[in-house]
């Protein structure tokens, strides 16, 4: 399984956006709550455990960022650990195995109950939202409430992958803070440095990663590298090895299994969508194909499809695809 930003301690997204943040927090003019903006995976959600620690009373270690923290701090275990009292995550909550497609309002109305509360060990109480986008209507109109009456001593940090989809006056509301994606040349580090992977290799991940460090990490890790060559191969090849597509399937159940099928479906999406822009104008039919993928893994949940038969259906619909261009 994938890190989560709460164990992430040598990865700094972004360094200006460290560097605003800790400004204004030594001089006394933090802001209640700031929207961490930019793609998935450039290192929002990573941001915001990195500065939560720091409000928590981290003591901090230069070595690893502006707001760098050693994993084996006492802070910092207690957020590893899920429990510092003064620390509130919100995130899509996971039944029998699915993660809910929101956050909802019954969720979001643990914020104003927990900012009622005065810090227990910390200056600060400090809540995240990851990701504010997957807040539905009514857990927004929760967050709004907040917002309008800044707790005292209380931090958020929204963390979104699409601003413009929140509500107005909730972005109005906060300070934004930009993460922007990673040149080439840096993704190609981080992987080599984090995994030891060749250079080759290295530069490969980093161009599938579209500037984002997560997404050039969890490629790097062996089931998403697994993954993609699967894909590529499913994708490029004339006919598939129905033995094979029904090994993979099997391996679709239960918790671990969700997360092995939702890799492989975006690994598939992506190599539909490469070789959609290798085709150029000749590749309408796999910009077509790339569409209905995109849409495919939603709409499967939305009606709770089997995962098997979403990956037949996926590479039905390739063959097609294949046998008309």
């Amino acid at each position: 399984m994938s890190e989560h930003p709460r164990d992430r301690f040598d990865l700094i997204p972004d360094a200006a956006a460290e560097a605003a943040f800790l400004d204004a927090f030594d001089k006394g003019r933090l802001h209640h709550a700031w929207l961490l903006c930019g793609v998935e995976g450039s290192g929002k959600a990573t941001f915001a455990f990195r500065a939560a620690r720091r409000l928590l009373g981290a003591t901090p270690d230069p070595a690893r960022g502006l707001l760098g923290t050693r994993p084996d701090d006492p802070v910092a275990r207690l957020v590893t650990a899920r429990s510092h009292p003064d620390l509130l995550l919100l995130e899509r909550a996971v039944e029998g195995g699915k993660t809910k497609k929101s956050i909802s309002v019954d969720q979001a109305r643990d914020l104003p109950e927990f900012f009622s509360k005065s810090p227990s060990q910390a200056r600060y109480r400090v809540a995240i939202i990851d990701a504010a986008d997957d807040l539905n209507l009514n857990a927004a109109n929760a967050l709004l409430k907040v917002l309008e009456e800044p707790p005292e001593r209380g931090v958020l940090f929204l963390v979104t992958h699409a601003p413009g989809r929140l509500l107005p006056t909730i972005r109005s509301r906060c300070r934004r803070l930009a993460f922007p994606v990673w040149p080439q040349h840096a993704l190609e580090d981080l992987v080599r440095n984090r995994t030891g992977v060749p250079s080759s290799e290295a530069a490969r991940i980093a161009g599938m990663a579209a500037g984002s460090p997560g997404q050039a990490l969890a490629l790097a890790s062996g089931a998403t590298l697994e993954a993609d060559q699967l894909a590529q191969a499913w994708v490029a090849a004339p006919e598939l090895d129905r033995a094979e597509v029904m090994a993979v399937a099997d391996k679709f159940r239960g918790a671990e299994g969700q997360e092995r099928f939702e890799t492989l479906m975006d690994r598939l999406i992506a190599a539909v969508k490469l070789r959609a822009l290798e085709e150029g104008k000749s590749g309408a039919r796999w910009a077509e194909l790339w569409e209905r993928l995109s849409e495919l893994p939603d709409r499967a949940a939305a009606i709770n499809l089997d995962r098997a038969d979403v990956l037949a259906g996926a590479l039905a619909d390739l063959q097609r695809t294949k046998a008309r261009a």
